[in-house]
């Protein structure tokens, strides 16, 4: 058994020293590899981090806008106590003070059939929920600072 053992060692032995390591041209090819998935990438993640936080206001407006639903509900299908006041009592989860780190709600105003509600992100883009007298909910959004908040655009719907 012996003999054996030694034979499978001498060829591990033999083995290990063929192969002395990676050459610099290997190394290389994968440094080179690692630079361009490295290219691709960067660019990419770095918007996410805009749309993640326009994505908080956007959840913000459409929570507002259904608490603004439940206040007509409960007043008789009239809208004129939809204010940031009332929206955070009715949902304590809604921000009304300016915040760096959250979006907030920067606007609610009422009328007997309509409503608008804005939410600010913490990067500037303001999302706005409007109702008119009609019923017909439309969504716009404005990016003053970045410019390209909206779609990449100023100004658009979202």
């Amino acid at each position: 058994m012996q003999p054996l053992v030694a034979g499978i060692s001498r060829r591990l032995g033999e083995r290990a020293r063929d192969e002395a390591g990676v050459t610099l041209l290997e190394l290389l090819v994968v440094v080179l590899i690692v630079g361009i998935l490295a290219a691709l990438a960067i660019p990419s993640l770095a918007g996410q981090k805009g749309k993640a936080v326009d994505a908080q206001a956007k959840t913000l407006a459409r929570t507002a806008e259904t608490t603004a639903e439940s206040i007509a509900t409960n007043d008789k299908g009239e809208y004129g106590n939809v204010t940031a006041a009332e929206l955070n009592a009715y949902e304590p989860t809604i921000r009304i003070l300016p915040s760096s780190t959250a979006a907030y709600l920067s606007g609610a105003t009422g009328g007997q059939a309509n409503f608008s509600l804005t939410a600010k992100a913490t990067n500037g883009d303001e999302f706005t929920i409007s109702r008119n007298a009609g019923g017909e909910v439309t969504r716009t959004c404005l990016s003053p600072v970045a410019k390209t908040g909206c779609g990449g655009a100023e100004k658009g719907s979202w």
